[in-house]
C-alpha cells in the first residue's frame, strides 16, 4: 500500500524558512519520481518541484532560487527546503509520486497517481 506522509509545514513571516518532508512507503522509492504540488484556495494544484531517480531537479519559474528538492533513497524521504519565502507562497503542499518512472514528466498533477495528505504553509507580510 503507497503511503505519503508530509511534514513540516507551519506560519512563517515573509523571508522566513520552512523545510517540508514526505516519507514514503510502499512502493520502490528509488525508481519513482518524486515531487513537490501546491494548491491555493480557489486555484488549481500546479507543480513547485520534481526530481528524478538521479538527483535531477525542476522547479517551477516562481520558486527557481528560493526552493530545492532532495530525496534520500536510502531513508525514503523527500524534502522541500523553502527559502525567502512570499506570502504568494501560501497553501497547501502535497507530496507526489509516479511509480516505476526514474525520469520525471512535466509536472502535471496528471501524470502522478500517488499524493500525500498535504500539510499546510502559511507565510505573512
Amino acid at each position: 500500500q503507497v503511503q505519503l506522509v508530509e511534514s513540516g509545514g507551519g506560519s512563517v513571516q515573509s523571508g522566513g524558512s520552512l523545510r517540508l518532508s514526505c516519507a514514503a512507503s510502499g512502493f520502490t522509492y528509488s525508481r519513482a519520481c518524486m515531487a513537490w504540488f501546491r494548491q491555493a484556495p480557489g486555484k488549481e494544484r500546479e507543480g513547485v518541484a520534481s526530481i528524478s531517480y538521479d538527483n535531477t531537479p525542476r522547479y517551477a519559474d516562481s520558486v527557481k532560487g528560493r526552493f530545492t528538492i532532495s530525496r534520500d533513497n536510502a531513508q525514503n524521504t523527500l524534502y522541500l527546503q523553502m527559502n525567502n519565502l512570499k506570502p504568494e507562497d501560501t497553501a497547501m503542499y502535497y507530496c507526489a509520486a509516479r511509480l516505476g518512472a526514474p525520469s520525471c514528466p512535466p509536472m502535471w498533477a496528471a501524470f502522478f497517481g500517488s499524493w500525500g495528505q498535504g500539510t499546510q504553509v502559511t507565510v505573512s507580510s
